[in-house]
């Protein structure tokens, strides 16, 4: 059996973003994702905790739209790095966590809205990224 046939039977490389120095830097000096995000409007990091905050303050709609951003930054940044709408994502590869967390965001937020399917294919998604992605986030 060659090694191309044993490597499409394991299905995708897990998909490994870069690190975000500059963000991780600013953030551990005490800098607030507000005061970032226009620096760094790539950074689904920074978008998840702005989601996160808003969530948190009972800004469902904000969270949302936070979130949604964040998501889409992050689909952007998969792309560019090699993914190709299938395979891992995981959670232990710290960059990867600002998508994760931008995406369990974004489905929590449109369940708080009413939307049918949206938190469903979220969920899936976020499984199918790295199945101990929720409860990390959760915990």
């Amino acid at each position: 059996m060659s090694d191309e046939f044993r490597k499409n039977l394991m299905g995708p490389e897990p998909t490994l973003l870069p690190a975000e120095t500059e963000v991780y830097q600013h953030l551990a000096l005490g800098q607030e994702a507000l005061d970032l995000v226009a620096k760094y409007p790539t950074s689904s990091l920074l978008w998840a905790i702005l989601a996160e905050e808003a969530w948190a303050d009972g800004r469902t709609i904000d969270s949302y739209a936070y979130s949604r951003v964040g998501y889409h930054r992050g689909l952007d940044s998969l792309r560019r790095n090699g993914w190709r709408g299938v395979g891992p994502i995981p959670w232990e590869h710290e960059p990867n966590r600002g998508f994760l967390r931008a995406l369990y965001s974004l489905g929590r937020a449109s369940a708080a809205i009413g939307e049918a399917e949206e938190p469903e294919r979220i969920e899936k998604f976020l499984n199918d990224s790295d199945p101990a992605a929720k409860a990390a986030i959760e915990g």
